[in-house]
């Protein structure tokens, strides 16, 4: 058991100075002096010099927690509150109070790793609830709990199309490149040593989405496509024909979803005339706060038939000897149970947290709740594109449906500099896309959810105005 020692690192209120120090100097002297080591220093004593480090100078002196939460929450002020029009891949979504308020009971918040098949009956249910949700939300038949976000999820899609598509012998898959370019990063990153050849599909530069017509007749040997919904740029793809076509040519399909939209768009498993094989995406949007980034979860789902290739856990139903209803770990072809070589995955986690959260949202909210919300994105992007396109010097790029993100245009100012403009005046108007798209010109990406109001649009819009004259005047 840890002890609790006095660290005095304030003189102002020494007995605040409490935390948990796992071992005594008398501890350390013991354990040195049985693995016949002078110093813990000699225990390093291989590491070069000019590698050490002798300080840590910018490291501020430790408080106590009462200083520490009033310095972060200095902190976060500054910060402010921005309104936020910002997407592309995390989304500030409404979260009702009770999602937090029951994940941090301490049921959930420090029992939420279950590695072994003993885990605590509440935990598994929450995660067999959690792969429920997921399997209903995709039109799949089974689901993992989980992997660590919406990026790395679709890398493990692409390393499971491999191993499924056996008689595929190239290892080659079709990425478009209306996916989310942090997404086809990090797919590239935990891919390419592994002699798998990733191929970007263009778009359609009026529509914005991928068209069918214009994908190869004779693609040759393709082990998967990969189809997101909505795409990077808000715009809905064909998914029924592109789910056709890869099956058509002897290709996995692979949906990369945002879970919010399928409240009003068709689920994978519906698309085309088979469904799609695999389905991944980001978690974030189902009650897990922006939180500068993470942490968030990724989730997948697929067929039955493909199950034993899934990475991740699978948390079971069953019953006991007395009949009753319980839940047991069935899958779990980890490391940590199987031989290394044999793993379908070394890096996917539970993500328990998360998922809880993620679970308690959706059992709040419910199908008709999604579905409401799905409607008010959509029609609050609606609101906004009209808004921000009324100026003559403003257009929006592509012709295609979106769901709750588009894709804008002006011809007046520098994207980055209108984006700093609106910044300044407490707006965080979009994401720039010259540098991911420069074909696009002087484009940006905007956003919105049911969190926006009349209001909110209409200062956007004023804001918006302001800087535009501001720039015309000045050119």
């Amino acid at each position: 058991m840890r002890r609790l020692l006095p660290q005095k690192t304030d003189p102002h209120h020494p007995d605040l100075n409490v935390p948990f120090i796992p071992h005594t100097e008398q501890d350390l002297a013991k354990m040195l002096d049985a693995i016949g080591v002078p110093s813990t220093e000699q225990l390093f004593d291989e590491v070069a010099d000019e590698l050490r480090c002798t300080g840590l100078p910018e490291v501020p002196t430790g408080l106590n927690e009462m200083d520490t939460t009033r310095l972060m929450a200095r902190r976060a002020a500054e910060d402010g509150q921005p309104l936020c029009f910002l997407g592309a891949g995390a989304y500030q979504h409404h979260i009702p109070a009770a999602v937090w308020e029951i994940a941090t009971r301490g049921e959930f918040y420090s029992a939420y790793t279950p590695y072994q098949a003993e885990a605590s009956q509440g935990t598994l249910q929450v995660i067999y609830e959690f792969q429920s949700m997921i399997t209903a939300l995709t039109g799949m038949d089974v689901a993992n709990a989980s992997l660590y976000d919406g990026a790395s999820a679709l890398a493990e899609a692409v390393l499971m199309a491999v191993r499924l598509n056996r008689k595929s012998r190239s290892r080659r898959l079709l990425v478009p490149r209306t996916l989310n370019p942090v997404w086809r990063k990090v797919v590239r990153t935990l891919t390419h040593r592994q002699n798998i050849v990733l191929e970007e599909v263009d778009y359609d530069p009026v529509s914005g989405n991928i068209d069918p017509d214009s994908l190869p007749a004779d693609p040759g040997d393709v082990t998967a496509l990969v189809i997101p919904q909505p795409n990077f740029f808000g715009v809905l793809e064909e998914v029924d024909a592109l789910t056709d076509w890869a099956h058509q040519h002897g290709a996995l399909a692979i949906a990369a979803v945002n879970p919010v939209s399928l409240g009003m768009l068709k689920p994978p498993g519906e698309w085309g005339r088979e469904g799609v094989d695999i389905v991944c995406g980001e978690g974030q949007p189902l009650g897990v706060p922006l939180s500068s980034g993470g942490p968030y979860l990724g989730f997948m789902s697929c067929r039955k038939a493909h199950m034993r290739q899934m990475p991740g856990r699978i948390v079971g139903g069953t019953v006991d000897l007395d009949g009753k209803r319980g839940f047991t770990l069935t899958l779990q072809a980890r490391e940590q149970h199987i031989r290394r070589s044999k793993a379908t995955s070394n890096i996917c986690t539970n993500q328990g947290l998360l998922a809880t959260a993620a679970t308690i949202h959706m059992s709040l909210i419910g199908p008709d709740g999604l579905a409401a919300i799905a409607r008010a994105c959509h029609a609050n992007c609606n609101r906004l594109v009209a808004a921000l396109t009324a100026f003559e010097a403003v257009e929006a790029v592509f012709t295609g449906a979106h769901f709750h993100e588009t894709v804008l245009r002006t011809s007046d100012a520098p994207v980055a500099e209108l984006l700093r403009s609106l910044a300044a005046s407490n707006i965080i108007g979009g994401l720039a896309l010259v540098d991911d798209y420069p074909e696009l010109g002087n484009a940006w990406m905007v956003c919105a959810t049911e969190v926006h109001q009349p209001e909110d649009i209409a200062s956007y819009s004023s804001h918006l105005k302001a800087v535009l004259a501001s720039e015309h005047s000045a050119g």
